[in-house]
């Protein structure tokens, strides 16, 4: 049983001395430039005494005696590695300012793309490639697009994005940054008065647009009205015109038998008397009443 514990132990012990050997012969390796890991998007630059005398661009492992000779024993030293990311990077810049045509104070907002193409010219062609971009970047934006019309800064955004990077680009090759995609993501006015004055502008003909509106529909309602108060006059005057030639013809048909004819007739008279609520004396048949009557309205008569 102590024999395996010993020998347990000594495995432990063979197995961290290992890891930390392991550790020690790789950090060795790299201090005295046996070898160097390049990791995918990035870029080694190797200076010693202010020169540089290895870029590795390529990922993968490669062994430094074989790229830089007897300077790789002591470039980790006396020298310096410069690790460059070369991944592609993005920036914005807010509200440019740029007068238009018209004189209308507007504000450009530029998005662009940018990454190393040349390691060493980033590293020592420019000391801030960066800012310099993005200077370069607002001074093109407004150099280009300042004094264009109004209507063309709002809709043409891709010939405005052409010229700024078409200006950008042959500078920003020199320093070792190039310019990637470049394009106008936001135009807008600046002044805030300005602002105030459009916005009543689109209230007020929006008012003028929904009266217009309402009052076309008014229009439109008058002109249906009208149209059905015409045409039926015109329906009630032809009934009206019908009315004679029906009555004429029902007439006409009656007095073909004289005995409907006449009680036809007596009933209408009775009728026109029912309705005209005139006070009815009523006198027995073979009475002398009537002549009595005359007489006496012929007695007060004077002579």
């Amino acid at each position: 049983m102590e024999i395996l514990q010993n020998l347990l132990f000594a495995a432990g012990t063979t197995f961290i001395v290992l890891i930390a050997l392991e550790g020690l012969i790789y950090a060795l390796g790299r201090l005295f430039g046996f070898y160097a890991v390049v990791e995918e998007r990035t870029c080694h630059v190797y200076v010693l005494f202010g020169r540089v005398i290895g870029v590795l661009k390529e990922p993968g492992l490669y062994f430094l005696w074989f790229h830089l000779g007897p300077a790789a024993l002591i470039v980790n030293w006396l020298g310096k590695r410069h690790v460059l990311d070369m991944r592609l990077d993005q920036r914005y810049l807010r509200s440019l300012p740029v007068n238009s045509e018209e004189g209308a104070p507007m504000g450009i907002g530029v998005w662009y793309e940018m990454f190393i193409s040349d390691p060493v010219g980033f590293l020592f062609k420019n000391t801030d490639p960066q800012g310099s971009l993005a200077a370069n970047v607002n001074n093109a934006t407004i150099r280009s697009l300042s004094n264009m019309p109004l209507s063309a800064m709002l809709e043409t955004r891709h010939e405005m994005s052409a010229a700024v990077r078409a200006e950008v680009s042959p500078k920003s090759n020199e320093w070792g940054y190039k310019l990637g995609s470049v394009y106008i993501r936001k135009v807008h006015f600046r002044d805030a008065n300005m602002i105030k004055q459009i916005e009543e502008k689109v209230v007020n003909r929006l008012r003028q647009v929904t009266s217009a509106i309402k009052q076309d529909g008014v229009n439109q309602v008058s002109i249906i009205t009208s149209t059905a108060e015409r045409e039926a006059a015109i329906e009630f005057a032809k009934a009206n015109a019908m009315r004679p030639k029906i009555v004429g013809e029902a007439l006409k048909a009656i007095s073909a038998d004289p005995q409907v004819a006449k009680a036809v007739f007596d009933v209408l008279e009775v009728e026109r008397l029912l309705d005209g609520k005139a006070a009815i004396t009523m006198l027995p048949a073979n009475s002398d009443l009537l002549a009595q009557l005359s007489a006496i309205e012929g007695m007060k008569r004077p002579v």
